[in-house]
């Protein structure tokens, strides 16, 4: 379907890095994260929990690497996926290094515990040797203690500052395969520190609200966070950090982004609350092929409406369509046209039919 003009963001324009062989920023497409929570010493479950983020749709995986085995595992696991790897650092410069050196695609390095400038510069060697890019991560909750201590609190201006004299260690020694995030788990703070820092420089940014909670409340509060920040064209990639299965981590970065019309994976479902008009039970229907269609990977807008006050409208602007009718009398649309009638018990089977037929014609 076209997307009308009134519903297109304008990106801001921010220079290309490559993480691997995955783009992010420039004119490329909003990739999505996650980070394992396996340990990844245990070599067999990290690549099996990559794999399956892979199938996800995940675009980039985070690694923990908190000691020398952990940097060493990663020799094994990166040649057993096909996602690159950003390992992520902290207290130890020397793992960055180990990690460059075993395979992964890029170095996440918190500002606020990696140490001396010294050590910086260290990493961005190894960066430049292995040809790894680097991602600058500012947390309010880590802040360096000098900037704690000149502002008294996290602050938009403290994150920013921390960011941004990274960004001068790095130009004045010709690195510039980098990108920067700015997060915190409170989303004015978080959402004030990125409007300031793409006013700042134009280096991609890193998305996301940082320890947002468990899969309800987390979601909800990078939605919020997130959401905002992409429609005023700011970031290039993101992360949904949800205390849940990595994989849905995944689910809600393409659900954010699909919202908003800025990438599309899988089947985008228009469904009603349903009230006392529905002709059929919405709710159970609308769980049911959501299973049954988490296979999908094409993106397909489906609508299922419960009766007829909206259900030809929505029906009309998406590519397969359900709207209730009384007595068992409901009625499928493929591309906003009338298909034919269908009784309740026959709408999960119709609906799959309808969609998997629509997929064969997108891959032909």
């Amino acid at each position: 379907m076209e997307i009308r003009p009134y519903r297109k963001i304008k990106r801001r324009k921010t220079k290309l890095i490559k993480v691997g062989k995955v783009e992010v920023g420039g004119n490329s497409k909003i990739t999505v994260q996650s980070m394992t929570n396996t340990l990844t010493t245990d070599i067999k479950e990290t690549i099996n929990q990559i794999l399956e983020l892979e199938k996800s749709g995940a675009d980039i995986v985070r690694v923990s690497c908190p000691d020398e085995a952990s940097t060493a595992a990663l020799k094994d696991i990166t040649k057993e996926i096909n996602v690159p790897i950003v390992a992520d650092i902290h207290f130890h410069h020397k793992r960055a290094i180990e990690a460059a050196k075993n395979g992964a695609s890029c170095l996440r390095i918190n500002p606020g515990n990696i140490g001396s400038k010294d050590r910086i510069l260290d990493v961005v060697k190894a960066a430049k040797d292995y040809n790894c890019s680097i991602r600058v991560g500012v947390n309010a909750g880590s802040l360096d203690k000098n900037l704690l201590e000149k502002y008294k609190e996290p602050c938009p201006e403290a994150l920013v500052e921390s960011a941004m004299f990274n960004v001068k260690l790095f130009e004045d020694n010709d690195f510039f395969n980098f990108k920067l995030s700015v997060k915190s788990s409170d989303v004015f703070l978080a959402t004030k520190s990125y409007e300031i820092l793409s006013q700042s420089c134009d280096y991609p940014l890193h998305l996301g609200i940082t320890e947002a909670g468990g899969l309800k409340s987390g979601s909800i509060k990078s939605s919020i966070g997130i959401g905002y920040l992409l429609m005023k064209g700011i970031g290039d990639t993101i992360r949904v950090s949800l205390s849940a299965d990595p994989i849905e981590e995944i689910k809600a970065g393409f659900d954010i982004l699909k919202s908003l019309n800025l990438r599309s994976r899988g089947i985008n479902i228009i469904s009603c609350p349903s009230c006392a008009r529905q002709a059929f039970p919405v709710i159970e229907t609308v769980q049911k092929l959501e299973k049954k269609l988490a296979h999908i990977k094409k993106p397909i807008t489906l609508s299922i409406i419960g009766c007829v006050v909206n259900g030809p409208g929505e029906a009309s602007q998406t590519e397969i369509g359900l709207t209730g009718g009384g007595n068992d009398n409901n009625l499928l649309y493929i591309s906003g046209i009338p298909h034919k009638k269908i009784v309740n018990d026959e709408i999960i089977n119709q609906v799959v039919k309808l969609v998997e037929e629509k997929v064969n014609e997108k891959n032909r």
